[in-house]
């Protein structure tokens, strides 16, 4: 494919992220959740949205139910991680709709939902305003994951 050509066809899929044929799964590694963490991350996968703050539900890859995306890769969660290295015991969580999230002081993009069951990882892009993203999450973690 020439230049011009690449560049026209790399144009459209930015510009059109819906267009079939640009997308295609999003390689995000699962993790291996263990003990409550098994049963709430199955509850939160039947309760996850289809479109949240607009972006399409998507696929990844490896398949894996601890996983969904939304977009292009804009909004991940990875459910059942383990606790986030860096939250010290008295760490400060922001607290959406009942369900308390630390956010990683190293970047802006970064949030775990603390709950009794385990841990929920959600990555976010500048893309989307996080707080709506949190927000919107939150209750499905909360139901599936209460505490």
């Amino acid at each position: 494919m020439n230049t011009t050509l690449r560049r026209a066809a790399t144009a459209v899929c930015l510009a059109l992220p819906l267009l079939a044929g640009c997308g295609g799964p999003v390689h995000v590694e699962p993790p291996v959740p263990t003990g409550a963490a098994v049963a709430g991350c199955e509850r939160l996968a039947a309760l996850l949205p289809q479109t949240l703050d607009g972006a399409q539900r998507g696929t990844s890859t490896p398949e894996s139910p601890y996983v969904a995306v939304w977009g292009e890769g804009e909004i991940t969660l990875r459910c059942g991680v383990p606790r986030p290295a860096n939250m010290e015991p008295t760490a400060t969580l922001a607290e959406f709709n009942g369900v308390g999230w630390f956010p990683d002081p190293r970047t802006d993009t970064l949030f775990t939902a603390v709950t009794d069951d385990g841990y929920v990882e959600v990555t976010i892009s500048h893309a989307h305003e996080a707080p709506e993203v949190l927000a919107e999450l939150s209750t499905p973690i909360g139901r599936a994951m209460p505490g």
